[in-house]
């Protein structure tokens, strides 16, 4: 079928509900971008879920981020993204104004810079992210190590999918089918999601981020779904293979291990982060154990939203007292937030 078949498709489909879920912050935001859901039929209803790392970092993370910034001899290296995140009291902004340390970069490698020029200083990189992320953070710790920098380390808030979604599938959520994160299977690969296809008899549709291939994935997922194929497909083969990458997996399991990690609104969840090996703890600033969740505004519906258990118009904050210039929870500080999109609208 031509693209204009599959939207025709996609826009009178008139059968059973059908929900569907990006489980990608950069989907979120193409998604918005390109105005895909406005050629949707009201019966295939399109939900954000936990893809946005900035969105299910717990407050506990903030807080050490910036208990870290305000000491005399460490500065906080991240991404302009989480400086706005709320913590259970203020955000790194608010911190900076008042005497802490921060530094925005573009990239983690950016650190050994600093560090080398200012050798009795203390950096912290805030390594957030999924599986695509990571890797880039054994290449920092490798570098580190080849030239002998012993003035970094990582506060790790890092997550891998397999845990959330699962997690999803086992608290009520109602999904149909799942948008699989093409940039995370470009690491993984799409054989990365067939144990939980499986699992749980839902398929997944492996997407990338243009509006022509996220039409093509949609209408794939709805023919799954109507179908009952409980399997995985890939719709992104110019990128993603379907095995792993064995560099990137080696890299991985060289100085990271799975740990049962707290993603913001969800709690713990049990193998669904990475944690530093015990042979490289003396680059870890602290990341274990933080899993306190206290949100900054009782009211914040992130948590449900996360989960496809409300909509951002369902929170009593949205568009309200909660706004990108006034964030009240994390999924209205990034641009892949399912809140920040939903307002951009």
């Amino acid at each position: 079928m031509e693209l204009p078949q599959l939207i025709d498709f996609l826009r009178d489909y008139d059968g059973e509900k059908i929900r569907l879920m990006e489980v990608c912050g950069s989907h979120t935001h193409a998604i918005a971008t390109h105005g895909i859901r406005d050629v949707l039929s009201p019966k295939i209803e399109l939900l954000s879920g936990p893809g946005c790392p900035v969105c299910v970092t717990p407050t506990a993370y903030i807080d050490k981020l910036i208990e870290l910034s305000l000491q005399s001899d460490t500065t906080v290296a991240t991404f302009g993204d989480l400086l706005r995140v709320p913590g259970s009291r203020e955000s790194l902004n608010e911190a900076k104004g008042r005497g802490g340390s921060v530094e925005m970069v573009y990239s983690p490698m950016d650190v050994l810079a600093l560090a080398k020029n200012n050798p009795y200083r203390k950096y912290v990189f805030a390594a957030v992210g999924f599986e695509t992320t990571a890797p880039v953070y054994t290449l920092l710790l490798d570098n580190a190590i080849a030239q002998g920098i012993t003035n970094i380390q990582l506060l790790t808030a890092l997550k891998t999918m397999p845990g959330a979604i699962s997690y999803l599938c086992d608290n009520g959520a109602e999904i149909d089918g799942f948008i699989a994160p093409g940039h995370v299977c470009a690491v993984t690969g799409a054989d990365y999601f067939n144990e939980l296809a499986e699992k749980y008899q839902i398929p997944f549709a492996v997407s990338g981020f243009g509006a022509k291939e996220l039409v093509i994935a949609i209408y794939g997922l709805t023919q799954m779904v109507l179908n009952k194929e409980n399997i995985v497909k890939n719709f992104y083969t110019s990128v993603v293979a379907q095995d792993k990458n064995p560099i990137i997996e080696s890299q991985l399991e060289k100085y990271f291990e799975p740990a049962d990690v707290a993603w913001r609104g969800m709690g713990i969840i049990p193998k669904s982060g990475l944690l530093l090996r015990e042979e490289y703890k003396h680059f870890d600033a602290g990341s274990k154990g933080l899993d306190v969740d206290n949100k900054k505004n009782k009211a914040c519906k992130c948590g449900e939203i996360l989960m496809g258990k409300a909509k951002p118009v369902d929170c009593p904050l949205f568009g309200k007292i909660c706004t990108p210039m006034s964030p009240q929870g994390a999924c209205m500080v990034s641009e892949e937030g399912s809140c920040f999109n939903a307002w951009r609208r």
